[in-house]
């Protein structure tokens, strides 16, 4: 399996079929991530394409193991910088959702409501706490990683995901979710 930072390479020297993996490999869980910040998914979207962007225009050197780190990191710097300049805004898109047919009504309420309990109650931690919890679990990355991501160290990242899950169990206790693991 080739590795990102190759396939980055691969890009860099002139062969497209880097730049498609890598695209493939992160943009959704990029969008996502940048949604964090911005709750605007089609903004999101067009961050994550300028995360790319920059980061195949301005070539910058990447040490091996180090890609995501500095994709999210990128795309973290553009979100910040978007969300400051960012006005309050209404998306009608949100109501014209409508679930898939083959899935019972009352599932889709279930997971909608549980889903709707756990963004409330990440919402309600401190930033950091939220984006260390996010980083580690929903994205995978490692505590270095995702320290490099936040311009923290390891040992920061380390408190910052234990005290998160204590302060998020708490409120997932207080919302009625009794069942959750450590």
């Amino acid at each position: 399996m080739i590795s990102d930072e190759e396939l980055y390479r691969q890009y860099i020297s002139g062969d497209e079929t880097g730049l498609d993996e890598l695209m493939k490999k992160y943009g959704d869980p990029l969008t996502l991530y940048i949604n964090g910040y911005l709750h605007d998914v089609h903004e999101a979207e067009d961050l994550m394409i300028e995360a790319f962007s920059y980061l195949f225009t301005k070539k910058p050197r990447i040490r091996d193991g180090g890609f995501k780190a500095y994709l999210y990191k990128t795309a973290r710097h553009m979100a910040l910088r978007h969300k400051s300049r960012q006005r309050l805004s209404f998306n009608l898109d949100d109501l014209t959702e409508e679930p898939d047919g083959q899935i019972l009504v009352e599932e889709v309420v279930q997971t909608k409501e549980r889903d709707q309990i756990l963004h409330f109650c990440m919402d309600e931690l401190n930033p950091d706490y939220r984006e260390s919890l996010y980083l580690t679990y929903f994205e995978g990355m490692s505590y270095l990683q995702a320290a490099e991501v936040m311009g923290k160290s390891v040992k920061q990242i380390t408190n910052m995901v234990y005290r998160g899950k204590e302060r998020l169990r708490g409120l997932l206790e207080r919302e009625g979710i009794t069942n959750v693991e450590p």
